[in-house]
């Protein structure tokens, strides 16, 4: 598995010159990893690039420079970089207003369950949701959710063979489909496999 290491980091002074123009490198390649499945859900896809910023942020805004406290942060965000036989993705639920998002996260209760990559010619792949915590109470489901779609060998082939993918959710209260996935998205997906 790839992984951040303590000397992918840049200290802080370092990264102090060197934020705007590293945010700037990674909103950009974060472009190309966004899925909007449909105006209110939203697919992330993590990688080595998005995880070091978010290291990087969190050491800065903590003002976390000794040893243990930035392993911690590594063992915090390294279990989101892909490793090759699989995505990782931050799932976005958004809602602008309060009422409006209280109810849609009732009625979204085991949405992160529901969400699917497919490979064509293949069977859907369901995400596994929330390795680290559980994130949904019996009332509602979260407004944030940590998803991996583990793919199998044959997948991975056939999407390195030029196969076009899916994504959507099957849920009671939001079925959507986005079929084929932009050509964008494809290629910058197609980096995190092996």
């Amino acid at each position: 598995m790839t992984a951040l290491r303590r000397e992918d980091l840049f200290s802080l002074e370092e990264y102090a010159r060197i934020r705007n123009d590293f945010r700037r490198e990674v909103m950009e390649h974060k472009r190309d990893r966004k899925v909007c499945l449909g105006p209110n859900a939203t697919l992330y896809f993590e990688d080595l690039m998005t995880m070091k910023y978010q290291v990087q942020e969190m050491l800065r805004v903590e003002r976390i420079f000794e040893e243990e406290g930035i392993q911690e942060e590594l063992e915090a965000y390294n279990p989101l970089i892909p490793d090759g036989s699989n995505w990782k993705a931050t799932f976005m639920l958004e809602y602008p207003e309060i009422e409006e998002r209280r109810r849609a996260l009732a009625a979204l209760k085991g949405v992160e369950d529901r969400v699917w990559v497919q490979v064509d010619g293949h069977d859907k792949v369901w995400a596994i949701a929330d390795e680290d915590l559980e994130r949904e109470s019996e009332e509602k489901t979260s407004s944030v959710h940590f998803l991996r779609f583990e793919l199998e060998q044959n997948m991975v082939e056939a999407l390195k063979a030029g196969s076009l993918f899916s994504m959507g959710i099957d849920h009671e209260a939001l079925n959507v489909a986005v079929a084929p996935l932009a050509e964008n998205n494809r290629q910058a997906l197609l980096a995190d496999l092996a």
